[in-house]
């Protein structure tokens, strides 16, 4: 089993800057993707970003430029940081993580609020 915790989130202005971190734990076999999501009320969960085995990264129409993922392997830890945020960046954010024998664990999620 995996577990994955989530922390950094919390209340800012609009323009400020929050960095949020998943950490996993347990028994990781390889991992395939680890992927940030996030869920505003009223709204469908939606992808944020996500970073491959390989290191590659995609992201979301809406946060380029803003958000950048990493990963610190040797901590099992991946990381969103997230610049000049807006009010519709309000969500709780999820980490998710698959690995490559259908593993596929989620986070229990952190609130971030942006206030204008």
């Amino acid at each position: 089993q995996v577990q994955l915790v989530e922390s950094g989130g919390g209340l800012v202005q609009s323009g400020e800057s929050l960095r949020l971190s998943c950490a996993a734990s347990g028994t990781i076999f390889r991992v395939i993707v680890v992927g940030w999501y996030r869920q505003a009320p009223g709204k469908q969960r939606e992808s944020v970003a996500h970073v491959t085995d390989a290191g590659r990264t995609n992201y979301t129409d809406s946060v380029k430029g803003r958000f950048t993922i990493s990963r610190d392997s040797a901590k099992n830890t991946v990381y969103l940081q997230m610049n000049n945020l807006k009010p519709e960046d309000t969500a709780v954010y999820y980490c998710r993580l698959q690995d490559l024998v259908g593993g596929d664990y989620w986070g229990q999620g952190t609130q971030v609020t942006v206030s204008s």
